[in-house]
């Protein structure tokens, strides 16, 4: 099993909550991507969690507006397992 796979079971998005559901739609909102989010959800998770971050960042030549987009989150332990990470979006932010 390779450690990217190691790392993505360690490590979540809180898929089920209202915040997910918000981040899908700031996200949805800025983004010129084609590809779905759905597909790069892994990616965003083991970017910010070998990064050791609790954001990232839409780059300006793909979000519609052209501006840079930051997407931020909080990083919680999993009551019942101290190893799963969580991330809980909090919001949007948009440099001038």
């Amino acid at each position: 099993m390779d450690s990217r796979n190691i790392q993505n079971s360690s490590v979540q998005f809180d898929y089920f909550s209202e915040n997910f559901i918000r981040f899908e739609q700031d996200f949805n909102a800025y983004s010129n991507l084609v590809v779905p989010l759905t597909f790069m959800v892994d990616d965003i998770l083991f970017t910010m969690n070998e990064s050791q971050t609790n954001y990232f960042k839409l780059p300006a030549m793909k979000a519609k507006d052209n501006k840079n987009h930051y997407f931020i989150f909080r990083v919680k332990m999993q009551e019942s397992n101290s190893q799963v990470r969580i991330y809980e979006y909090i919001r949007h932010t948009s440099p001038f």
